[in-house]
């Protein structure tokens, strides 16, 4: 069998990030990949706290699973790409 499971759940094109290796379900780049992130700056465009939390949750995860990467490489990857300030139209 080639490819990777999806999680009981989710759709096929969702970009979940699969563990413990933490690469993306979908296309298999590291999570969070350019296309889940880019969903989720359109799905928490209004609310970017909300964003940090959740990715800083999935980093405190992440770290457990990645432990032999070091902490600021995955401090990049899961927030560092998050912009500052919103994102105007």
């Amino acid at each position: 069998m080639t490819g990777a499971l999806v999680p009981s759940g989710s759709h096929p094109d969702e970009h979940v990030p699969m563990t413990p290796a933490w690469t993306c379900d979908s296309c298999g780049e590291e999570w969070p990949c350019p296309t889940k992130r880019t969903r989720l700056l359109r799905e928490y465009a209004v609310d970017r706290a909300s964003l940090s939390v959740y990715l800083g949750s999935c980093l405190a995860v992440a770290t457990t699973d990645l432990y032999a990467l070091p902490v600021t490489s995955l401090q990049d990857r899961f927030i560092g790409w998050v912009p500052r300030r919103p994102l105007t139209s």
